[in-house]
């Protein structure tokens, strides 16, 4: 019975009309306790026995509110969809792409990132969640770099675009690259000055910050941005 329930795919379970309310608090652990599973053990290894226990509640309760680890991982990709949040109006095109930039970049470095590493290589041969990466990880993405193309064009700062969607492409491709697949630092040699244990010193070319310098000229001029 709970091998069915762990590997079974099934669509998200839908909130019961009747008993108490569901405690958003529960909800929110069980969602972060998602994420700290996958990011220690990857997809194949999650169960909803080990999330329930990291959230410090039953599994009968993980179960009244998500049949599956599919469903399970479904719901936290949704909630962390919602969590992004629409984009600000700056006014300016280069201060509305800074600002996607910087989210971007803060989501890779934080729970939404964990998320959207395990998303990226399951979905390759699980296609619930190929969908579930396109519908709560990477439209948002698309809807607010267009809304971004938009303001522009309608500002006079760019020309029209074919596929207002472009820009994401570059946003996420860029971003993801950098973050996923180049390389980190070396970890210190044995023996290197410093204390004993110590970290390897911070890549500062993979920090939002350094992203955003670093990719903001490169929209601009790939845009056909019109000098002030």
């Amino acid at each position: 019975m709970s091998e069915r329930t762990e590997n079974a795919p099934s669509a998200p379970s839908a909130p019961s009309a009747r008993g108490r309310p569901r405690d958003a608090g529960r909800d929110r652990a069980l969602l972060e306790a998602t994420l700290a599973v996958l990011y220690e053990k990857g997809y194949g290894g999650l169960t909803t026995a080990a999330v329930a226990k990291r959230a410090g509640v039953s599994t009968a309760t993980l179960y009244r509110r998500w049949r599956s680890k599919e469903d399970l991982v479904i719901g936290t990709a949704a909630q962390w969809a919602r969590d992004l949040g629409p984009g600000e109006d700056t006014g300016t095109l280069e201060g509305d792409l800074a600002a996607l930039l910087r989210d971007k970049a803060e989501t890779l470095d934080g729970p939404g990132g964990r998320l959207l590493h395990v998303l990226i290589g399951e979905s390759a041969h699980n296609r619930t969640l190929a969908r579930v990466l396109d519908t709560a990880v990477v439209q948002p993405v698309r809807d607010r770099a267009a809304d971004v193309v938009r303001r522009a064009v309608a500002r006079g700062d760019i020309a029209p675009l074919d596929d207002a969607h472009v820009l994401a492409d570059l946003v996420v491709g860029a971003m993801v690259s950098r973050v996923f697949l180049t390389p980190g630092p070396p970890a210190p040699p044995a023996g290197a000055d410093g204390p004993a244990g110590a970290a390897a010193p911070a890549d500062t070319a993979r920090t939002g910050a350094a992203m955003t310098t670093e990719l903001l000229p490169f929209l601009l001029r790939a845009l056909g941005a019109r000098s002030g």
